[in-house]
């Protein structure tokens, strides 16, 4: 599990003493819920970031459990780091917006004739309960040709999950490279 501390001041002053202490800034926040003002060690952060096994992930600030959800995350320019986290709360029977990652499978004919994989959208945002949620989309690319796309409307999703995408929106395709 994920610890952090709450932030006492929210002035750029301290904000960037916490950075220079290994620290990542994170906003945790949820329907009805109070925002809390946190900070995790950036190491502890991106392990837990990475070794979870589902999209929503435990965190304790303050002494107490949040099962929350990463909402977007923001690079720096430069020198790529992490610099700020938002975190949702998952909170069960809320409907919300989530973001559900894009797996692709296996090899497509069209890169075997000279084209290129282009990846639109590596997340589809959906709104769903957290107990709806899909861990993430599986898409079979092998029959995939150079001008061949799957669309959003070509998404195989449960019947309470719903996608606010525009349906002609491809979400990977193969492309004639130059």
């Amino acid at each position: 599990m994920l610890e952090g501390i709450v932030r006492d001041s929210i002035v750029k002053q301290s904000t960037k003493q916490l950075r220079r202490d290994g620290y990542l800034i994170a906003n945790i926040y949820g329907k009805g819920l109070g925002n809390i003002n946190a900070a995790f060690k950036m190491n502890a952060y991106i392990k837990a970031a990475k070794t979870k096994d589902s999209i929503a992930f435990d965190v304790k600030v303050d002494g107490a459990v949040h099962r929350v959800v990463i909402q977007e995350y923001q690079v720096h320019p430069v020198t790529g780091n992490l610099v700020h986290v938002d975190l949702m709360v998952a909170q069960p029977g809320v409907r919300a917006q989530y973001f559900i990652p894009v797996e692709l499978t296996g090899e497509a004919i069209g890169v075997k004739n000279k084209g290129l994989l282009f990846a639109q959208t590596k997340r589809v945002p959906v709104k769903c309960t957290i107990e709806d949620l899909p861990q993430n989309i599986s898409l079979d690319i092998t029959k995939l040709d150079i001008g061949n796309n799957i669309l959003v409307r070509d998404l195989e999703l449960p019947e309470t999950v719903q996608c606010y995408l525009d349906p002609r929106v491809p979400v990977v395709g193969i492309i004639k490279a130059k």
